[in-house]
């Protein structure tokens, strides 16, 4: 099995009956997830805090500015490496989430016939844009 029999060893386990500790995570999915969850975080706040920690620390060279940009390096580093790459860390997130997912067998489907129902709602209801069914 190209996946060295993981996906069946997830299929025993009863998540409904595992101990949630984020800390020390009970099952394989679990730990590959937070894994991934840490590493994220670590990137996020270097990528994010390391520009502004560094214009502190050294203020002389960020503020220099880049060659080609004509910009003060902590103004560049801190108005778009930061943002931008929370933004690719939130695609390189959801890539390795899906692979994570394909690795365990998990299927995020709809079950069939919970979108076809189409039936009214009870009058008074509260419908999904905030407003009362009519």
């Amino acid at each position: 099995k190209t996946d060295g029999g993981v996906a069946e060893r997830e299929a025993d386990v009863d998540y409904l009956d595992t101990e949630i500790n984020i800390l020390k995570p009970g099952t394989p999915f679990m730990r590959d997830h937070l894994k991934q969850v840490w590493a994220g975080f670590v990137a996020w706040t270097i990528l994010t805090w390391g520009p502004v920690t560094a214009t502190f620390l050294a203020p002389e060279l960020m503020t220099q500015e880049i060659p080609i940009l004509q910009f003060p390096a902590h103004y560049f580093t801190v108005a778009f490496v930061a943002p931008t790459s929370s933004l690719v860390l939130a695609y390189i997130y959801t890539r390795r989430r899906d692979r994570l997912d394909e690795k365990y067998g998990i299927d995020h489907t709809t079950p069939a016939g919970s979108e076809t129902d189409t039936s009214p709602p009870e009058e008074g209801a509260a419908v999904s844009d905030g407003g009362e069914a009519e």
